[in-house]
């Protein structure tokens, strides 16, 4: 499934160049819409089918229409409105998927095996992320970009065979051990617990406001990337090429840093670490930008802020989640992650737009962006000191009540 995300990507941030910053911007604002809309949706779909019904159809969806935007792209220009559809599309279908795909091994195994098992599954993914971009650096040159949308629907077709396989365990499993499923019961509430929750908690806050500045970062990146890559290769392949290479690149750094680095510096120096390590880098990473605001500099710098976030602010956002009781975790958690996360995305592209429009160099924005870094930084590290307190607190009140006992 990863594979497949990740080799239609780059299609998709070549659409970007050809659309150009202020169209691109304006396709935020319905992606956010959109990633809003499709939560309701999603739980009507999940309350009311199968699992081994829904799961399958849902990724066929995806590489049919993968195969039919794959016909359209073999015209030589790209049709606007068609690009624009794809580009909302697959932006938005990314965050469905990984919603997908953990319910569904939550499901599958239990606690014992998901602790034995997760770090295997997580690294299939970082190998999946890794290759999809892979192939389509190595044969976008020959086939185009349809034919890389082609190869992303065979993965996807590929998807759906894996897991009828193991939706068909699951389904033998459960019918074998029918006693032993726990009871799945709702969580309750009413329909805007999330942010009612939010509002009430000064911690909640400062997780929707560690979000809001990773995105507000992470676009004023990409909008310049967008820029300089449409500057420097004026071929439609050679872009592709250059967003996979820096997926790959990307994907390859994350899964050392993964092995080598982020369960090291978790244990030695804390979850602080993790969320306060990568806006530090970034600041230098925009003041090196504001000095030279090359494509060379710009792809290390982007390079360094995608890999640092899946490796150590992305484990880390999770950990910070653990303390929290099961209602606050649903839904104050998926408010954050999705209308906050893509509300913040829309908001930092029309920022950005706006800056463009003003007359704004890339070393000024490049500053603006180090300033960011440096909030971002110091709510991370805001937030990791109240974890800690929390967790010892907790650790203090469950070692009381066993003396107590």
């Amino acid at each position: 499934m990863w594979g497949g995300y990740f080799a239609v990507r780059p299609v998709r941030e070549t659409i970007g160049t050809l659309l150009g910053r202020e169209q691109t911007a304006n396709l935020w604002i319905f992606t956010s819409i959109a990633s809003v809309l499709i939560i309701p949706l999603y739980g009507a779909i999940v309350a009311r089918l199968q699992r081994a019904v829904f799961l399958p159809w849902t990724y066929a969806v995806v590489a049919v229409v993968l195969a039919i935007v794959g016909f359209a792209f073999r015209e030589t220009a790209v049709d606007p409105l068609l690009g624009k559809c794809f580009y909302v599309f697959i932006s938005v279908v990314n965050m469905l998927l990984i919603s997908m795909f953990w319910s569904f091994l939550l499901e599958l195994f239990d606690s014992g095996q998901a602790k034995r098992l997760f770090g295997v599954i997580a690294a299939g993914g970082s190998a999946g992320a890794l290759a999809g971009p892979l192939i389509a650096d190595l044969s976008v040159g020959s086939i185009g970009n349809s034919g890389v949308l082609f190869v992303g629907a065979t993965l996807f077709a590929i998807a759906i065979v894996c897991q009828r396989a193991l939706l068909r365990i699951w389904s033998e499993s459960s019918t074998a051990s029918a006693n032993d499923v726990p009871v799945d019961r709702p969580i309750g509430g009413h329909l805007f617990a999330g942010v009612t929750l939010i509002l009430r908690s000064p911690y909640l806050l400062g997780i929707a406001l560690f979000v809001v500045m990773i995105s507000t970062v992470s676009t004023f990146l990409y909008f310049e990337q967008l820029r300089l890559v449409e500057i420097t290769f004026p071929a439609l392949a050679d872009r592709t090429r250059v967003f996979a290479r820096l997926d790959w690149i990307v994907q390859s750094l994350t899964v050392l840093s993964q092995v080598f680095l982020t369960g090291r510096i978790a244990a030695k120096f804390g979850v602080t670490a993790l969320l306060t390590f990568l806006p530090l880098l970034m600041i230098a990473g925009f003041i090196g930008l504001s000095l030279n605001a090359s494509f060379t500099v710009l792809a290390v710098v982007f390079v360094m802020r995608r890999a640092g976030e899946y490796a150590f602010v992305r484990p880390g956002r999770e950990m910070i989640w653990s303390p929290l009781d099961t209602e606050t975790k649903y839904k104050a958690k998926n408010t954050i992650d999705v209308p906050v996360y893509r509300g913040a995305d829309a908001l930092a592209a029309q920022m950005s737009n706006g800056l463009s429009a003003a007359g704004f160099t890339t070393a000024a924005v490049a500053l603006i962006g180090a300033a960011s870094s440096a909030v971002w930084a110091l709510v991370g590290w805001l937030l990791g000191r109240r974890f800690e307190v929390i967790v010892a607190k907790r650790k203090d009140k469950a070692a009381s009540d066993s003396v107590s006992n």
